[in-house]
């Protein structure tokens, strides 16, 4: 079968078209940005632009950091006026007679777990949430050892710092409450896994072993 010839305006048809395809194209490809153009040197109304951007930017985070510290310090403040009330109604409902750590602790933690403190560490899992963070209200659970074959259990009155706190405790002084006695994280790896108690001239004693803090 014969090509059809193509026409005197059929073929002007047809250049016309290849001339005007590409041109299109080209209009209507989207601009780009050249390479590196934040290298591009800047005039000073875009330099004092960026500066007051990257300002903005800081400050905003220096505020979030702010109002995070605030509600912290709140909630600290609200969790440890609730340990000294509970402290306060088992003071003065003391019992008679000796007085011993785990009953004062059960009371004012509300952990509610019996038995000799070296075992409470053992008992609260599964029961009650367990870490290495101690928090206002928590239970500080001692572990066993030559001084204290029983252990011994204190309730986090406020946290000072990443490696300091204070606790409310029964008889760690023989038969008295001690309220806000300095405890300073003493391990090698910052995880609460040993501790100095301080005495009451201000000096820290013998180095004790921690289980760990049970949180209500």
């Amino acid at each position: 079968m014969a090509a059809t010839p193509i026409t005197g305006a059929l073929a002007a048809e047809v250049a016309a078209t290849d001339v005007v395809a590409p041109a299109q194209a080209v209009a209507e490809a989207p601009a780009r940005k050249p390479l590196f153009a934040f290298l591009a040197p800047k005039t000073a109304e875009e330099k004092a632009a960026l500066r007051a951007e990257r300002q903005a930017a800081r400050d905003e985070k220096k505020l979030a950091r702010g109002s995070n510290h605030a509600q912290s310090a709140s909630a600290g403040e609200a969790a440890r006026a609730e340990v000294k009330e509970a402290v306060a109604v088992a003071v003065a409902n003391r019992p008679k007679g000796r007085l011993w750590c785990v009953p004062f602790a059960r009371a004012v933690s509300g952990v509610e777990i019996r038995g000799n403190a070296r075992t409470w560490w053992e008992q609260a899992k599964g029961l009650y949430a367990r870490g290495q963070e101690p928090q206002v209200g928590a239970v500080m659970a001692f572990a066993a050892s030559r001084a204290m074959p029983k252990g011994h259990v204190a309730v986090v009155s406020k946290v000072v710092s990443e490696r300091e706190i204070l606790v409310d405790q029964a008889n760690w002084v023989k038969n008295r409450v001690t309220q806000d006695t300095l405890v300073v994280d003493v391990s090698a790896q910052g995880d609460w896994s040993a501790v100095k108690v301080a005495n009451a001239n201000g000096t820290l004693g013998r180095v004790n072993p921690i289980n760990g803090f049970i949180y209500n």
